[in-house]
């Protein structure tokens, strides 16, 4: 069975490490401008502290351009901060991440055993009264 086909990468999309909270895509983009024309600039946020996470990226519309944005503004300085940029990798998802967890035969196994080990402890009329016609 051939393995699953990993994603293309996309070279002319970049990764930005070490953000500042302040910053904004605004900023981003203002910083990265000069070394070509953005398709998109993204900063996930962590929705529960409504902050940002630290990074971001910046889509360029040829890969040449990122390469170039890459070679200046790595260990580069922005709002106080020193900036980590490379070429985003794609979303890699873990094994088994996508399963249900009773996808497996060690779940049916240990639920099993649990489900033995309560019924050792307990007979149906003491869980089901109605059912012994209490």
């Amino acid at each position: 069975m051939d393995p699953k086909p990993k994603p293309k990468q996309d070279n002319s999309i970049i990764y930005v490490g070490g953000l500042d909270e302040k910053s904004t895509e605004e900023i981003l983009h203002a910083a990265f401008i000069p070394f070509g024309n953005i398709i998109e600039v993204n900063i996930p946020k962590d929705f529960k502290e409504n902050t940002t996470r630290g990074f971001g990226f910046v889509h360029f519309e040829n890969a040449d351009d990122a390469a170039a944005a890459i070679d200046n503004m790595e260990g580069a300085e922005l709002l106080g901060r020193v900036l980590k940029c490379n070429v985003a990798k794609p979303m890699q998802h873990k094994l088994g991440a996508t399963k249900a967890v009773w996808s497996t035969d060690e779940w049916f196994k240990t639920q099993l055993a649990e489900d033995k080990d309560l019924g050792d402890q307990l007979d149906f009329e003491e869980l089901v009264p109605e059912a012994a016609g209490k």
